[in-house]
């Protein structure tokens, strides 16, 4: 068997940090790059990830540094995880290290503020790279969950199923079990707009409204995605694999979930300065409800959950008018 190659994994979160002991588990040589020296020394010196993951004792052979460069000598694989609106700025920074055989690969699940581009779009501008460089990986992968080894599947995206291939190999543990698929866009779609869905339905529990409320958004969510992918060329198939319903129902039902956690404190009637104040991770929904709703009117398709979860957020509606509303739109057929 060939050895699964070398990883650079940009971003030190838990994510990031949970990914490259998956990458390593499965026999990679794994180079994690953080903006902050002392994450680094930890992670070198403890083989922990205190702020992130506290008590988690990573693989002998992940290492990790703060210089870009020295992360990517030399990478087969290099795994973007940062907050979504940073990636281009960041990339940017990082691109002249890139060698010509590295794969750039997205963990990550939003759409940028502005130009309403995808993840992988954003690689393609900024780095000018071919489709067959740039994969996508989700799922329902909740980072906690995946470092202390408990089972979880996931999409391995690329245009090119031979890269799609190389790549699942890299990440494929016994705990870990990657699935390929050539539709990136779709993947991308599904987890950008679930976490859009997740903080709707955290709002619905945070309001009380049980769990009739919560299957019936995140079976309405899902036709939204659809919806917009359908309008992007995405396969539909894509939103009822690991990619769309997958992730959904994990983001959606876990006190995990970031999202899911912001949108609880906004139903309980916090503001949004306090819930922002409260959480300590980037909650991508709260920036990426703006974009994606941006992303469907370009498409001229609509999103009624997505628009009232932007109303909630963005401009201050009371969630109980905004419930109210969604609930007296005119009826239609389901499947429309």
């Amino acid at each position: 068997m060939t050895h699964p190659g070398k990883a650079a994994v940009f971003g030190t979160g838990s994510w990031g940090t949970a990914f490259g002991m998956v990458l390593a588990d499965a026999g990679c040589e794994v180079t994690l790059w953080g903006r902050r020296p002392e994450v680094a020394e930890a992670i070198n010196t403890t083989r922990t990830n205190p702020d992130y993951l506290p008590g988690i004792e990573l693989p002998a052979s992940v290492r990790a540094t703060t210089d870009a460069a020295e992360a990517l000598r030399g990478a087969d694989f290099a795994v973007l995880v940062v907050p979504s609106q940073t990636l281009r700025e960041n990339l940017a920074a990082w691109a002249p290290h890139l060698e010509p055989q590295t794969v750039l690969v997205s963990l990550m699940k939003g759409v940028e503020l502005g130009t309403a581009k995808l993840m992988s779009e954003v690689i393609a501008d900024v780095t000018k790279v071919s489709p067959d460089r740039v994969a996508v990986i989700t799922g329902p992968n909740l980072a906690k969950e995946i470092a202390e080894r408990r089972p979880a599947a996931a999409v391995v995206a690329c245009e090119d199923e031979s890269v799609a291939q190389r790549l699942q190999a890299a990440c494929h543990t016994p705990y870990f079990r990657p699935y390929t698929v050539t539709d990136v866009v779709g993947c991308e779609l599904g987890g950008a707009v679930k976490n859009v869905i997740g903080l709707a339905v955290g709002i619905a529990d945070g309001m009380g409204l049980g769990d009739n409320t919560k299957g019936s958004l995140i079976t309405r969510g899902l036709a939204e995605t659809t919806r917009l992918g359908l309008a992007m060329g995405a396969d539909p198939l894509t939103f009822s694999g690991l990619a769309g319903l997958g992730d959904l129902v994990a983001t959606c039902s876990s006190p995990l979930s970031r999202n899911h956690t912001f949108g609880t404190n906004l139903g309980r009637g916090m503001t949004l300065e306090q819930t922002v104040a409260a959480t300590k991770q980037t909650a991508e929904g709260v920036k990426s409800c703006e974009s994606v709703l941006d992303l469907a009117r370009r498409h001229g398709v609509d999103m009624p959950i997505t628009e009232t979860v932007v109303e909630i957020v963005h401009e201050g509606k009371s969630p109980v008018l905004a419930v109210k509303e969604l609930m007296s739109r005119s009826p239609k057929p389901e499947r429309r």
